[in-house]
């Protein structure tokens, strides 16, 4: 995607050495080596890529805090603009202490994954009282929920309505299942709602094994282009774990694929100009 300006909005990084990622632990393809600035550099190189978004990358809770004080050190360096940092907003203890200290930390967002928790985790009040206290402080929530509790998503974003929110991967649609019925309705009912955006990032592990591909993606990235629209979409990698589906390199020209019908004021919304916006970067 050379002569595109693009801003990776969810490049994960992995050090196993330094903090423990137990959900890597049943796949070979991550468990077993590290996933460095410098390999991230040499796939995204001559790709126009002109700044990345640190995503936290799940570590255990023991190392959430450890993690975004590492990554502060790298923010500013190696085109890296800020990062997305892991919070515990259903704990009422030390979340204001948290959220004053990632003001030090080029912190330009926050995620507490949803997908591996109970449903309930994100219905508590401490979740939704300290959510506002993210809004608030002017920064988005990233949102990531499975295809069935995206009815979840859209009441939290419902309640917290002073709070922006990017559903991350294009709210994980059953793509091997072929599930696009059901997720295309929640899709839309999520959309509805003007403070939620979307990210185009990580549905190509959605796939059937060897079937991620541009045929296959077509009609799930259109219906996300409807519900959305461009002004409400930013881009993604979802690096490493996109290697479960197509690898980097893959999903860049996909994407230039799947977004070249849109005009050119249109693509640059979804490669930078959203993300600039929304991030604060």
């Amino acid at each position: 995607m050379g002569e595109v300006n693009l801003i990776d909005t969810h490049q994960h990084l992995i050090w196993h050495g330094r903090f423990g990622y137990g959900w890597t632990d049943d796949i070979a393809e991550l468990a077993n080596c590290d996933f460095t600035l410098e390999d991230y550099s040499a796939l995204t190189a001559g790709e126009g890529m002109s700044g990345t978004i640190f995503m936290e990358a799940g570590v255990d809770d023991k190392d959430y805090k450890s993690e975004a004080r590492h990554v502060a050190k790298l923010v500013g360096s190696q085109n890296v603009l800020g990062q997305i940092a892991s919070c515990r907003p259903e704990e009422d203890a030390g979340f204001d202490a948290w959220l004053e200290e990632c003001s030090e930390l080029g912190v330009v967002g926050f995620r507490r994954i949803l997908h591996v928790m109970p449903d309930e985790l994100s219905q508590s009040v401490p979740f939704r009282r300290n959510l506002r206290k993210i809004g608030k402080a002017g920064l988005p929530f990233d949102i990531c929920v499975l295809a069935r509790q995206l009815p979840l998503a859209r009441e939290l974003v419902r309640d917290c309505d002073d709070q922006m929110f990017i559903l991350n991967h294009c709210g994980v649609p059953d793509i091997a299942g072929g599930a696009f019925d059901s997720w295309s309705v929640e899709l839309a009912e999520i959309a509805a709602l003007s403070n939620v955006c979307v990210k185009l990032s990580g549905i190509s592990a959605y796939c059937s094994v060897g079937t991620a591909n541009i045929d296959t993606l077509k009609p799930w990235v259109e219906r996300v282009f409807d519900c959305f629209e461009p002004g409400r979409i930013v881009w993604g990698s979802d690096w490493p774990v996109v290697n479960l589906g197509s690898g980097l390199p893959d999903w860049l020209g996909m994407t230039r694929a799947l977004i070249s019908h849109l005009s050119p004021a249109e693509q640059a919304q979804i490669t930078h100009l959203n993300a600039q916006k929304i991030y604060g970067v």
